[in-house]
């Protein structure tokens, strides 16, 4: 297999991560006509609903939804997240397959401990990604060649920063919505049926759905739009060369 080169890949400790943190943001990007793929790192195997299995299925239609080139699994623990050599070659695999011009990726402060956990092991593999030393071979038995993105951002989680970048998603926003709910196991969708052993969750109630409405609209007031997704630029400052054009997009001053 030759290496799917992407434009943008985002990364994300347990599949439905990044539908739920950056979905419009990856279904704008395919509107636009760039190349995207997923990395999930766990399986989720730890979800109080649903089952490994499901939510296998459930990432598959959510990425026919968000016109994703590829999705990948790494297939870590849930729970158990570590930033070792092996899980870090994992990862660079990925990368060095992959080899996206831009790298999106867990928030680096959140409530759950595997999204601290997936940012800190990210951002080493993305470094060590760049090191010619560092010997791996893709899919097809082939080395490697050394990779490292252009750019790096962290997709806001349950905790909230002061963001580099909203990215308007007005345009895809019941796309995005339809990719959140492919996880109908995960989240508020009132067509699934949950098992009798399947209690309701902090992320399974329509209150938080609602959240999820809110926080874009929040978002997208500040920049002018209706619904917005932020990012925090990981070790700014950001180049410009040219900044008429790096502010081209007006927004009422407030």
């Amino acid at each position: 297999m030759p290496p799917t080169n992407v434009d943008v890949l985002a990364l994300g400790a347990h599949p439905d991560d990044v539908e739920l943190c950056a979905g419009g943001i990856m279904c704008v990007l395919n509107e636009q006509g760039y190349t995207t793929a997923v990395v999930d790192f766990t399986r989720g195997e730890l979800g109080s609903r649903g089952t490994p299995e499901g939510r296998m299925q459930e990432a598959r239609a959510a990425a026919r939804i968000m016109g994703l080139a590829d999705r990948s699994n790494l297939g870590l623990p849930d729970g158990n997240i570590e930033n070792t050599p092996q899980t870090r070659r994992l990862l660079i695999e990925q990368i060095r397959r992959y080899r996206p011009k831009i790298v999106l990726l867990n928030a680096p402060e959140c409530r759950h401990p595997d999204h601290c956990a997936a940012a800190e092991l990210a951002t080493d593999a993305l470094y060590y990604s760049g090191l010619r030393k560092i010997e791996t071979n893709g899919p097809d038995g082939d080395e490697q060649a050394p990779w490292r993105p252009h750019h790096i951002l962290h997709y806001m989680q349950a905790v909230p920063f002061d963001p580099t970048f909203v990215v308007d998603v007005s345009s895809v926003w019941e796309r995005r919505i339809d990719a959140l709910q492919a996880f109908e196991s995960q989240f508020y969708n009132p067509e699934y049926e949950a098992g009798s052993d399947e209690p309701e969750t902090y992320v399974s109630n329509p209150a938080f759905f609602k959240w999820v409405e809110a926080r874009a609209r929040t978002y997208g007031y500040r920049i002018g739009a209706t619904y917005g997704e932020p990012l925090l630029y990981y070790q700014g400052p950001v180049g410009v060369r040219d900044l008429p054009e790096a502010l081209s997009i007006e927004r009422p001053f407030r």
